[in-house]
Order: C-alpha cells, then sequence, then structure tokens
C-alpha cells in the first residue's frame, strides 16, 4: 500500500514498488544520511565536489564515486584515464563550495599542482589518492566509476599541518549543509 505526505510525494510500505515522486522521496530520505566530502579532479583540467567516493575493495586497492551525467565536468571526467580524490576537512569547505557549483574556472586559485599521472592535486587537502579508471558504468542518471590505487598521500601525511588533523575534523554533507564531524567520547 502506498501512502501520500504533506508534501505530495509517495511512500511506498515495505515491499512495494515505488512509483511517482520515488526521486524526491529517496533525496529526503538521504539528506538524513552524512556523508564525507571530497573534491575530484582530472586532467583538463575539471572537477566537482562529491559525497559519493567510497572504498570498493583492498585486494586490488579499488575506489569509487558516482557521475552525475549531466554536470559540466562530465565530458573530462569520462575521457580521463586518471582521476585525484581529495578527502577534505572542515578547514577546507570554500574548496567544497567552489568545485560544487558552476564556475566558469574551478581552478583560478592557486594551490592546485599537476600529477604526474595527470590530474589537478590541491596537496593542502587533508588525503588525496590518484587512481587509474577500470570501469565506466551507466547506472541511471548517473556514472559509476571505478579505479585501481596509483598513488596516494594519507591525511597525517599530506597535511601540512597534520599536527592539528584531528582538532578541524573531517568535512560532511548532511541535511543539505556542509558541516565537520567531532569525535565522541570513548564508551
Amino acid at each position: 500500500m502506498n501512502t501520500t505526505d504533506t508534501t505530495g510525494a509517495t511512500a511506498a510500505s515495505p515491499g512495494a514498488p515505488l512509483r511517482s515522486g520515488a526521486a524526491a522521496l529517496l533525496r529526503r530520505t538521504l539528506r538524513g544520511h552524512a556523508s564525507g566530502v571530497t573534491v575530484i579532479t582530472v586532467p583538463g583540467p575539471a572537477g566537482f565536489t562529491a559525497s559519493s567516493f567510497t572504498s570498493v575493495s583492498l585486494e586490488p586497492a579499488l575506489v569509487s564515486f558516482c557521475l552525475d551525467a549531466e554536470i559540466s565536468a562530465a565530458p573530462a571526467v569520462l575521457r580521463a584515464e586518471h582521476f585525484a580524490v581529495h578527502l577534505l576537512g572542515a578547514r577546507h569547505t570554500g574548496l567544497a563550495r567552489t568545485f560544487a557549483r558552476w564556475s566558469p574556472d574551478r581552478f583560478a586559485a592557486p594551490g592546485w599542482t599537476d600529477h604526474r599521472l595527470g590530474p589537478p592535486l590541491f596537496p593542502s587537502a587533508a588525503g588525496w589518492l590518484v587512481a587509474g579508471v577500470t570501469l565506466r558504468q551507466r547506472i541511471g542518471d548517473h556514472w559509476l566509476i571505478v579505479g585501481e590505487l596509483a598513488d596516494a598521500a594519507p591525511p597525517a601525511a599530506s597535511s601540512p599541518d597534520h599536527h592539528d588533523a584531528s582538532a578541524a575534523g573531517p568535512l560532511i554533507h548532511h541535511n543539505g549543509s556542509f558541516a565537520s564531524a567531532a569525535p565522541l567520547p570513548p564508551g
């Protein structure tokens, strides 16, 4: 049995197929899920802010992200043989915002360099990795991109002020806004 909430979206009972309003329902539901924020870059240069980055496998070392097929960076990402993923801390909110909105030149600001495999790198990120593309798969209105690790700088090694890395906390996206995660007391 489907029910309609006050916004007009249809919510399905467990096991029933979603019909109209599924995208709105999914968006509203996932707003409550906190996700780490990254900036993904490819040669061009091109890039975008993503909260869909995740590890896939340790052997081989694979990572993935999802790419909206309609964003301006999509053609460059789909052509790229390598990509860089920048793990962001709370102090990188400006970088996340720059790459989250349309901008004629997201790379106008100083602070980036080209990695030897091609993608632009922001060495001041809390951590970064570069991967070679192993899979591009269209899924709905997005592309799933999988890559095998080629190089990385973990957070403590890559941050110029790594002695402060835990004080700022990682940048997350939750309820439509950027936020910072803080450790909870042991317990």
